[in-house]
């Protein structure tokens, strides 16, 4: 095993932690830092990737998310934060312990599903493979359990990294079309999101989903 292998290795070990101190974090300003290391983790992972490989379009790639995901979106989301004056996200029905047992079992099923997939891919090792779906089922499981729709948003634009970094480092890199178009659809996204939670927050006073569905009195 090559020392960028090893390298990269060690960040999808990081990518995972991250997804889940996100799934245990209430705080929107601690929640939209956290998103950010994970962007940095993953743009450093597309980068020596690169330089294994020596696909210079995956340097664009990596330079492309750096700058989206650790500069724009995490500067728009507080902002957003900051004009929504949301700080924290209501605590949910289900406990931050049990939330994390429920993860933890994501990522001991993502690891066993992961095992047939890379023996498909002799090229690929099982633990990759299986990090990349674990972080997509945190991400997921994140976006189900939260509450505050700003909250939803960022568990989406997780599953979005884990998605980018599962394209990166089990395949080997999306073409640039592709990674360039999808980085249009975040943006444009996530600006379409903040004027639309602007016009939810006006009409009823709260970004809580059980305060907009009329559970709460």
């Amino acid at each position: 095993m090559t020392h960028p292998t090893r390298i990269i290795d060690l960040l999808a070990a990081l990518f995972l932690l991250v997804a889940f101190a996100m799934l245990s974090q209430r705080r929107l300003a601690n929640l939209i830092t956290l998103y950010a290391w994970q962007g940095t983790v993953l743009a450093l992972s597309i980068a020596i990737l690169a330089y294994e490989t020596g696909n210079t379009h995956l340097y664009a790639s990596a330079i492309l998310n750096g700058l989206l995901k650790i500069l724009a979106i995490p500067a728009l989301l507080r902002r957003l934060a900051r004009r929504l004056d949301v700080q924290w996200d209501r605590e949910s029905l289900v406990q931050i312990p049990t939330v994390m047992l429920i993860g933890l079992g994501l990522v001991i099923f993502a690891f066993n599903a992961a095992l047939p997939i890379a023996g498909l891919a002799h090229t690929v090792n099982h633990e990759t493979v299986g990090i990349a779906l674990a972080s997509v089922l945190l991400s997921l499981l994140m976006m189900i359990l939260r509450t505050a729709a700003l909250s939803q948003v960022i568990g989406f634009l997780a599953l979005e990294n884990s998605l980018i970094f599962a394209a990166t480092s089990v395949t080997g890199g999306m073409p640039m079309v592709i990674e360039f178009g999808v980085a249009l659809d975040v943006i444009v996204g996530v600006f379409i999101l903040g004027v639309f939670f602007f016009h939810i927050r006006e009409q009823f006073d709260s970004l809580d989903l059980d305060r907009i569905e009329g559970r709460e009195d």
